[in-house]
């Protein structure tokens, strides 16, 4: 009775060796699965990946660097314009204020 009794056991330890390989192969097989389902999910989302969003994003900072210093010098040049305009406008003034004053 003993070696019927280590036999059972043998077949019981075997079954379970099975059952343990066969449930570690399904838990592969649904992760396989639910990691295929996952990216053709993020795929079907048109998600941008975190390298190209760096890049836009430092191109959008230069831009806005370069927008912020073209805008300076567009208020210079303006002041500029502004500044040289002045002194035409009182010499325009004063020879049609001398020309009426002469008549």
């Amino acid at each position: 009775m003993h070696q019927g009794s280590n036999r059972i056991f043998d077949e019981l330890a075997k079954l379970m060796t099975d059952g343990a390989g066969l449930a570690q192969g399904l838990r592969r097989e649904a992760e396989t699965a639910f990691r295929a389902q996952a990216e053709r999910f993020l795929a079907d989302m048109d998600l941008v990946k975190r390298e190209e969003f760096d890049v836009v994003r430092e191109m959008a900072s230069r831009a806005r660097t370069e927008n912020e210093a073209l805008n300076a010098r567009i208020e210079e040049l303006e002041t500029r314009i502004s500044a040289m305009q002045q002194p035409a406008k009182r010499a325009s003034k004063a020879s049609s204020t001398g020309k009426s004053q002469k008549k």
